[in-house]
């Protein structure tokens, strides 16, 4: 995270009067608050009599029970204030198409009536489930209880006309038939992706889809450390959308190609909840669609910054990868790979950012570090006076597995092929050559349903996993040992190890994928959050590696955490594209002493390759690396801002510890495009930025240091081995090879 300088957005709270005669109570901040903090799904209510609820002219207006289509009018966004899965006895709310909220006036006894611009305690009903147990699901009945008086939602004679809040129990008039269109998973396909997951199809109501999306954001744009999270999967077709993209959200399209889903208005992340700064614009990504943009003058603004991902995109014009509508705010991304941008894709402000087997057309704009690797079109230029590393071509690369629905209309997962010296996307010439698993071979995980226990007895029987959005408390390790595993993460799907446990272990086997999960540290501490293999190994992986895909590691920052390494790589030959180590240095539980972490990453495997690697903040070593062969196409990395003084951050007589750490027994190592910065608040000294062995197969390339801050008497002396003169005070120093 760059630009610290600008502060978090903070709230005042102000004096509450007593309300007016016939004016519902304005609850506490915090209540306010849990109302949006919620699982969403679209809905309908249907009476005995098979009426449908209906929110006359799509708001503004009193509820009526007069139709016998569900259309705009009949569907609704229903908020489930609890979380998690929908359970008798929650909390929920209902909103209208037109953005209003259904609300029982004076808490229940009359009207119920769509004009309410916040959900407060008379928009609030307890729903309940009228037979059976377990969860509530489409297609059962239940009932609708007022928050307030207690009395529940009546269609007078079972429907035909109005609705008010006046049953005194739940009989044949209160008695509604409950559909779920989207949310919890519910397309029909028989599949329950749990209640984080939105499905659209182009035959839904654009208008209905586009409140849904609106309302989705409202509450995510700020939930920086939020406990939501959330996919949109858009089936093949063409859609006039605005889809703005918030914290912990993913938009997924499920074609067999990108140009099978297209979306004509935006998928854009902008900055307006922070003044344009973008540099706190994490956790969020898209997949697999098209992209026409008709708003921000034609161009597709994706202002982001780490753990963003941006795969499998064709846009059908132009990129702006930072706000441009806020003054030449800071963004501080990125990481776009396998796709395509037919015009102009402009860097603006970004600091640092890497494109990867990308058709590029025309990039425009530099800073500090921009990478293209395996890029159709990449810019040229003499570094450092344009800042472009170029690579021309990957050397060995799989790409992300990605959901989609086959030809005969049922869900699959691709698994790309293995793919060496390659250049631009994977899918220009046709289909992306590949594996394709059916969806049977997987076990569906949903927060609040599934424990350690249930997707360690998934993977003991052999199935993969897609884990759906939300967060998973684990109780005990997940243990991956069957070689071609697929653990496939949605909506920043996040694991914290509850027991001073690591999160996850994979075997020294072929060919597992790990995708699109945040791996959060718990308060108990965790000597490490993610293992892959047992060192040493001499066991080799080139035919089939195992990989991380668009996989952070977070410690502290929503809460407490400890950890004392994130990511232990022990296995050789493992991909790791996309990859955002973080020791936070904003947020709770953070402080050097509280949120501990030593090491971000610690590479023993050999010929291990990086592309885009992200590692901050640790109290140690941010980077070691202990194996042969590796590479590195990309790197950016702050040092720790809060080290209290320099004798707490001195070793063997050097002052501090490296960002990127070659142990002196590697003889072979290639990294290019490395950016470290500094931020100290304190007047301490960091010696050498990187340290590796003087040999000749160890290799540097087009390496800056850039000191961000203004302390006096903190600087970075040396770039890399007592060569490259110090920053200090806001200055950059480059360095072309070493």
């Amino acid at each position: 995270m760059l630009g610290l300088a600008a502060a978090l957005l903070t709230a005042s709270a102000g004096c509450t009067s007593a309300p007016e005669a016939g004016q519902q109570p304005t609850p506490p901040p915090e209540t306010q608050q849990s109302a949006l903090a919620a699982s969403l799904l679209t809905v309908t209510l249907q009476t005995w009599s098979s009426h449908y609820l209906v929110a006359d002219k799509g708001g503004g207006a009193d509820l009526m029970a007069y139709s016998t289509q569900a259309k705009e009018w009949e569907t609704f966004t229903l908020t489930d204030v609890n979380g998690g899965s929908l359970a008798s006895g929650d909390v929920v709310t209902l909103q209208s198409i037109s953005g209003q909220w259904g609300s029982a006036i004076n808490g229940g006894g009359g009207a119920i009536r769509f004009t309410a611009t916040a959900p407060q305690s008379w928009e609030q009903f307890t729903i309940v489930k009228l037979s059976g147990s377990g969860n509530i699901v489409s297609g059962d009945k239940i009932a609708l209880k007022t928050v307030v008086t207690g009395q529940f939602v009546s269609a007078a004679n079972a429907g035909g006309s109005t609705v008010t809040a006046s049953g005194a129990s739940a009989r044949e008039w209160e008695t509604l038939t409950l559909g779920i269109q989207a949310g919890g998973g519910g397309d029909g396909s028989g599949l329950d992706f749990g209640p984080n997951v939105f499905i659209f199809d182009p035959s839904m109501s654009a208008s209905a889809i586009q409140s849904r999306l609106n309302s989705i954001f409202a509450q995510q744009e700020k939930n920086h450390f939020g406990n939501e999270r959330y996919a949109y999967f858009f089936k093949p077709g063409q859609y006039n959308l605005d889809v703005q993209i918030g914290f912990y959200m993913s938009a997924i399209g499920l074609g067999q190609s990108p140009d099978d889903v297209t979306i004509t208005g935006s998928v854009r992340t902008k900055a307006d909840w922070f003044q344009g700064n973008a540099t706190q614009n994490f956790w969020r990504g898209m997949e697999n669609l098209s992209v026409v943009p008709t708003l921000d003058g034609n161009t597709m603004v994706w202002a982001v910054s780490q753990a963003t991902t941006m795969r499998r995109v064709h846009v059908k014009g132009s990129i702006n990868l930072w706000d441009n509508a806020w003054n030449n705010a800071w963004s501080s991304g990125g990481f776009i790979a396998d796709s395509r941008i037919d015009a102009t894709i402009n860097s603006g402000t970004q600091q640092q950012f890497l494109t990867r087997n990308t058709r590029l057309n025309n990039w425009q704009g530099q800073n500090w570090n921009m990478v293209f690797v395996g890029d159709e079109q990449a810019p040229s230029g003499t570094w450092p006076n344009q800042v472009y590393t170029v690579v021309d071509t990957t050397p060995v690369i799989r790409e992300k597995p990605y959901l989609f629905i086959d030809g005969t209309g049922k869900y699959a997962v691709k698994v790309p092929s293995l793919r060496t010296n390659s250049k631009g996307t994977t899918w220009a010439t046709g289909t992306t050559p590949g594996a394709v698993l059916s969806i049977d071979t997987f076990h569906i995980a949903v927060a609040g349903r599934d424990t350690a226990a249930t997707l360690n007895a998934a993977l003991s029987a052999g199935k993969n996993l897609i884990i759906t959005p939300g967060i998973y408390h684990l109780s005990a390790p997940l243990q991956v040992s069957r070689a071609g595993t697929v653990i496939l993460g949605l909506g920043l799907a996040t694991l914290i190890p509850d027991n001073g446990t690591s999160a996850m272990n994979i075997a020294d086997v072929d060919g597992v994928s790990v995708a699109g999960v945040l791996f959060d540290a718990g308060v108990t501490n965790s000597p490490v959050l993610l293992t892959l293999g047992s060192a040493p190994s001499a066991v080799g992986h080139a035919a089939n590696p195992t990989a991380l895909f668009d996989v952070s590691c977070r410690v502290g920052g929503a809460a407490v955490g400890n950890a004392t390494a994130c990511l232990t790589v022990n296995s050789n030959d493992v991909l790791l594209d996309n990859i955002w180590m973080w020791r936070a240095d904003h947020g709770s539980g953070v402080g050097w002493d509280v949120n501990k972490s030593i090491n971000g990453i610690t590479v023993n495997g050999n010929n291990v390759s990086a592309y885009g690697l992200f590692v901050e903040h640790f109290e140690g070593y941010q980077t070691l690396w202990n194996g042969n062969g590796g590479r590195v196409y990309f790197y950016q990395s702050e040092i720790p801002y809060d080290v209290p003084n320099q004798s707490r951050w001195t070793h063997d007589g050097v002052k501090g510890y490296a960002s990127y750490k070659v142990a002196n027994s590697v003889t072979s190592h290639d990294a290019r495009g490395l950016g470290i910065y500094s931020v100290f608040w304190n007047p301490v000294i960091l010696e050498n930025a990187i340290e590796s062995p003087n040999h000749p197969n160890v290799k540097f390339q087009h390496m800056i240091t850039v000191f961000l801050g203004s302390t006096s008497g903190a600087a970075i002396n040396h770039i890399i081995n007592g060569t490259g003169a110090a920053v200090t005070n806001q200055n950059m120093v480059s360095k072309s090879s070493y």
